[in-house]
């Protein structure tokens, strides 16, 4: 059995944390690892389960490699998507890709940002699954739902299920009658009170040849482009790039429109494992711990006569709220939201606002992280600008050069190996370089520990695109 994690997605309802460069899949939001780590972790101790299969997009291959090498996960594949075509081409590039891999395993699909509370549930479930898959059957999870829920679409089953007083754990397959859009509110309350419908997870599980068969059966058109870009894929590093033409000429489309709707094979296992999507700010809340108030508080913050409120203090700095009631308080280090809980869903529309102005807080933070480590804008001014940045151990900068800047770096803690022309130094803590303008430099950490420098930028124009790269170990150039 291959995992294939789907860890694509701009997610933008968990704006500011969430941003375009760095969204919720990658974020650390109810544990100390991120989302995509613990869709891995949550995987051990499933039987015959290999190296997964991930599939993100182009600008995120990076994050994605180092936060799997943190957690020493050697995938079988980083399938990079050109662009985003929507669930059903993301699994079918990863279907042929374990067929080419593997004698046709099954597939778990599962979306990097879920959280599941109950693994052995989960497990539970799994094991359930793999006998109606092993005949055959395209297995998708249905949550057990707890309210009327309006943000989730639905699964009609034939049978009705009730949840045992005293066992979490499923004992049967029921097949699907529909899948159903997000209802309304009442709708919803009477999909509840029917006992026959569960959340639509977005999870499956199915061996990778009937997925391709049925696919080719419901959208030919589809896995026809999928082949094709998938005819002579390029092997970059640890990544897999499909043929960028072939691939955006794929219609979008996610996989139960393009399959599980039409398929005869589909079936479905109820789950009751306290799953969340984390679509909100409000579910965020409810999935997190939370002190005798019914706040949940992270970072540093003080309440007085405060409750039912989320506050996250990401930049470091002090919340301090008194007399409020359901509040979502987020600060981070170039933006701050105050939101209603119960208006949270309108996030997204503060994002869409952010982009028609062509602000960055739209697309990334503060902290910028790149596959040597990360740097952060501590500030700026007319003709400068100063970074706070930290370079991995073993890791190196591009060979490069800047037309319109010069840059001033001083190391705080660490070594610096710097090619400054023709010159190479060593330097540590509380020394300093000046690379002119036009000069062609490196930078590398030759260390066993982090390296952090202040960098100080001066010149005419200081945009990221004001580099010209000769040499780089991450295939920039």
């Amino acid at each position: 059995m291959i995992p294939v994690i789907l860890a694509g997605g701009y997610g933008t309802r968990l704006w500011p944390l969430s941003r375009a460069s760095f969204p919720k899949q990658f974020l650390s939001l109810t544990s100390s690892q991120s989302m995509l780590q613990a869709t891995h972790s949550r995987l051990s101790g499933v039987s015959q389960c290999m190296k997964p299969i991930v599939v993100c997009n182009e600008e995120h291959r990076f994050i994605v490699a180092e936060q799997l090498r943190q957690i020493n996960v050697e995938p079988s594949s980083i399938i990079l998507e050109p662009v985003g075509r929507n669930t059903a081409p993301a699994i079918a590039i990863a279907a042929l890709n374990a067929l080419q891999l593997y004698d046709d395993p099954i597939l778990l699909v599962l979306p990097a940002d879920h959280v599941i509370a109950d693994t052995a549930a989960f497990h539970h479930a799994i094991s359930i699954a793999q006998p109606a898959v092993e005949a055959g059957k395209l297995v998708t999870f249905g949550i057990v739902p707890n309210k009327p829920e309006i943000g989730y679409g639905y699964i009609k089953f034939s049978k009705t299920y009730r949840r045992p007083s005293n066992d979490h754990t499923v004992t049967s397959i029921f097949p699907i009658e529909e899948f159903v859009e997000k209802p309304n509110k009442e709708r919803a309350q009477q999909y509840i009170d029917n006992g026959n419908y569960l959340w639509n997870s977005g999870m499956f599980m199915f061996r990778a040849s009937v997925f391709i068969d049925e696919l080719n059966k419901y959208s030919d058109d589809i896995l026809a482009a999928c082949r094709l870009s998938m005819k002579n894929p390029q092997q970059d590093f640890d990544f897999l790039r499909p043929d960028p033409v072939a691939f955006s000429n794929c219609p979008p489309n996610s996989i139960d429109y393009a399959v599980m709707e039409k398929t005869e094979l589909a079936v479905v296992v109820p789950l009751d494992a306290g799953w969340s999507d984390v679509g909100s700010w409000s579910a965020l809340w409810e999935v997190s711990e939370q002190d005798d108030s019914n706040n949940v508080n992270i970072g540093d913050t003080i309440t007085v006569d405060s409750k039912n409120c989320y506050l996250n203090s990401a930049a470091n700095r002090l919340i301090a709220t008194v007399g409020i009631d359901d509040l979502i308080v987020i600060d981070t280090a170039d933006a701050v939201l105050v939101a209603k809980k119960d208006q949270v869903q309108n996030v997204k529309d503060i994002v869409e606002k952010l982009k028609s102005e062509q602000r960055p807080e739209a697309h990334q933070h503060r902290m910028i992280y790149r596959p040597w480590g990360h740097y952060d804008s501590i500030d700026s001014g007319h003709r400068y600008q100063v970074k706070r940045i930290t370079v991995n151990p073993g890791a190196k900068l591009s060979v490069q050069m800047h037309h319109h800047r010069a840059e001033h770096w001083v190391v705080v803690s660490g070594t610096a190996r710097v090619l400054n022309g023709d010159k190479e130094t060593l330097l540590t803590e509380n020394q300093s370089v000046y690379i002119p303008v036009g000069v062609v430099h490196a930078l590398e950490n030759p260390g066993k520990v982090p390296l952090e420098l202040i960098e100080v930028q001066s010149g005419s124009y200081l945009g990221e695109d004001d580099i010209v790269r000769f040499e780089d170990r991450y295939g920039r150039c």
